[in-house]
């Protein structure tokens, strides 16, 4: 069969049965997603439509949280441009950060607070984070982002010395009589150190007692105050008294949420303080950012109450003593358009899968081979420059849809995370004429590998810290 001519090829990308014609050439649709270029561009012309807080239920035992992407409630109008190309900066510098501290805890060596820009367990940028959900504080509803790399939860709190503006009511401590606070001398303080990567230290001025947090991200944000405890509900259903961080002090670029919600594993996480109730297991299933979109948190066992399309295939957590913060995976394997990547290593230190990352970062031999294979299949397309982290980008101008190969992470196991096709594909630009490929490589090839949000898109993450095992299958994401 001859190969299409250019001419043809903006015809042909258009239709849904297009045929893709191979190096061998060979005419196949195996192993190839349909990634929408016009459904992106109508995302942005529409804009936000209103602001309605995500919702919760109760249901079989479980607790099923809407999430929604942060834009979607933004006062302004989005400059969508300028949002994609300022996230993958700000994605980039906290990675770096990132990799910093790690390779310090991993050497044992004492880290200095001037020596890294971001604590391990709950070192992120928060203008990174694209997912929020609502929780129950006291009588209070907050909205929080959503963070697996972190553990601490925070929330501001009046009075506040200096705040960002927020949605919504500040969580008042003066107004509640079920709140607490927490000791300086107590266990859990000194807990603090672990989850944060800053020891609690005795308040100040009034209070001596009370136990101070401190956590520093890395463009500068911030926000200390001290620990309280507080009865935590979901959907107006009471779960436990909850120790969490009372702002006092926070700056940042939070995109008008009430503050964070800590996913990870040490012992102030939300996982493991709701640990009685919904057995150290969570998942969640992250939406795109399509006007409407919803995606949902799943907090307890309850396979039955997910949407997925493809059985649920498990991994072991890989165990690490510098890094139990963290969810650390060994990836096996990965395949563009079903062929098999050969590489000197996926990452023999395990990866991390995090939902604060938004680009999934691979070493650089690993993405070598990638962006070559990935380049053979995807052919025929103008390039384009490529943008901070992302050097495999294409103009994509004119097309409505175009046909990418598929791209299967491999895990411990036989577990496969089948990348959704809005996984692919990071649009820099509007008018797509600057799309890249949604991966990047680390610097260093004994950098710790990251699986990113946007690779997690349409996906069910199953994260089970009794059985030390995350799970993944494919699922339109959707809170009904």
């Amino acid at each position: 069969m001859a190969m299409a001519t250019p001419m043809l090829l903006p015809f042909l990308l258009s239709l849904v049965s297009l045929c893709i014609i191979n190096a061998n050439g060979v005419c196949s649709l195996e192993d190839k997603k349909m990634f929408n270029v016009q459904m992106f561009r109508k995302k942005q012309q529409h804009g936000n439509q209103g602001c309605l807080l995500p919702e919760s239920r109760r249901e079989k035992g479980s607790i099923v949280l809407e999430m929604k992407d942060t834009g979607h409630c933004s006062r302004k109008k989005i400059d969508w441009n300028r949002r994609l190309q300022k996230q993958l900066i700000v994605d980039n510098l906290r990675v770096r950060s990132m990799q910093n501290r790690i390779r310090k805890l991993v050497s044992g060596k004492k880290i200095e607070a001037s020596q890294t820009q971001i604590p391990l367990a709950s070192g992120i940028n928060l203008e990174t984070l694209n997912y929020i959900v609502t929780m129950g504080l006291g009588s209070m509803n907050m909205t929080v982002i959503i963070d697996t790399g972190s553990d601490l939860t925070w929330v501001q709190c009046e009075p506040c010395m200096s705040c960002y503006d927020q949605q919504g009511p500040m969580f008042k401590p003066s107004t509640s009589s079920s709140y607490q606070s927490v000791s300086c001398n107590s266990s859990t303080c000194q807990s603090l150190q672990i989850a944060t990567g800053n020891t609690g230290a005795c308040g100040s001025n009034t209070n001596t007692s009370t136990c101070n947090y401190v956590v520093n991200y890395g463009d500068g944000s911030y926000t200390n105050g001290e620990l309280g405890v507080e009865r935590l509900s979901f959907g107006g259903v009471s779960v436990s008294d909850f120790v969490f961080g009372c702002g006092r002090n926070n700056k940042g670029l939070f995109g008008g949420v009430s503050g964070l919600m800590g996913l990870g594993r040490s012992y102030l996480s939300l996982v493991s303080q709701t640990n009685a109730t919904f057995g150290g297991v969570f998942s969640y299933c992250l939406p795109t950012t399509e006007e409407g979109s919803s995606g949902s948190l799943v907090m307890g066992n309850e396979s039955s109450l997910f949407k997925n399309v493809t059985p649920i295939s498990y991994t072991r957590m890989l165990p690490n003593p510098q890094l139990t913060n963290f969810y650390i995976l060994n990836l096996t394997g990965i395949d563009i358009g079903g062929v098999a990547l050969q590489a000197p290593s996926f990452g023999s230190d395990g990866v991390l899968i995090d939902s604060g990352t938004v680009i999934t970062r691979l070493p650089p031999s690993v993405y070598k081979a990638l962006k070559a294979e990935f380049l053979k299949q995807f052919s025929g397309f103008p390039s384009a420059p490529g943008f901070s982290i992302l050097d495999t980008c294409f103009n994509l101008t004119g097309y409505d849809e175009v046909n990418t190969p598929t791209i299967n992470l491999h895990f411990e196991g036989n577990a496969e995370l089948k990348v959704d096709a809005t996984g692919t594909f990071y649009v820099v630009k509007e008018d797509a004429s600057q799309v890249c490929l949604a991966i990047a490589s680390l610097s260093h090839e004994y950098d710790t590998a990251i699986i990113g949000n946007y690779q997690q898109r349409n996906q069910r993450v199953i994260y089970d810290t009794k059985e030390s095992r995350v799970g993944f299958a494919e699922e339109q994401c959707s809170f009904s």
